[in-house]
């Protein structure tokens, strides 16, 4: 199951969870490079736009984030992610980009970013956007692919995440800290002989409904 949601100006569902690989194709397909006019609406997101008054209108990428972990990604159980094809710089958003951190942590969503950008375009200084996207991926469990504007390389990179998600292993423990106060708890994994370990940082410990 998978969605796909736009962001540009504004924050779009253009599809919503469904299994069906003709429908998520096309709707990758009809996304296009939005950069001025009105903030577009969220069907099924909210119902409305989202507020950016005196900033101003570029990439929503803290807001797309998240508005997907928030009211997409909350209402699914079992293993989830979400991968994010941007060059990592955000323009505008109403969220900053711990608000997007925290709003996945708490959908227990891991993030992956593929960076796509022309390096040639941004110059000597690389992605504008990249250590943003190494924090955001890094707290969360997923981790920054770079592919530069190379298709077959973009292809790669789902690829590899295809069989990260395959591969997980999950770990449960009791804490000492049993309130349930939606408070943040912090995790370190580490590993004796001395393997990478891909986790995420911590969770919150959100009271039953």
């Amino acid at each position: 199951m998978a969605f796909v949601l736009d962001f540009n100006i504004g924050v779009s569902l253009l599809q919503d969870f469904t299994g069906n690989v003709r429908r998520l194709k096309n709707a990758l397909n009809s996304v296009k490079i939005d950069n001025g006019g009105q903030v577009g609406s969220m069907p099924g997101m909210g119902g409305g736009p989202v507020p950016t008054m005196g900033t101003p209108k570029g990439t929503l990428l803290y807001d797309a984030v998240y508005l997907a972990s928030h009211d997409q990604m909350g209402q699914q159980v079992d293993r989830k992610a979400m991968i994010l094809l941007t060059d990592g710089v955000d323009q505008g958003s109403q969220y900053k980009i711990n608000d997007a951190i925290e709003a996945a942590q708490k959908a227990d969503t891991i993030v992956y970013v593929l960076l796509c950008a022309d390096r040639g375009f941004y110059g000597f200084g690389g992605y504008g956007g990249a250590g943003e996207m190494k924090k955001m991926t890094a707290e969360t469990g997923g981790r920054v692919i770079e592919v530069g504007n190379k298709p077959e390389k973009l292809k790669a990179a789902f690829d590899q995440i295809s069989q990260e998600l395959r591969s997980q292993y999950y770990i449960g423990y009791v804490p000492t800290n049993p309130a349930k106060d939606g408070g943040y708890r912090k995790v370190d994994i580490r590993s004796k002989e001395q393997y990478k370990i891909q986790a995420r940082s911590g969770y919150y410990a959100i009271p039953e409904k």
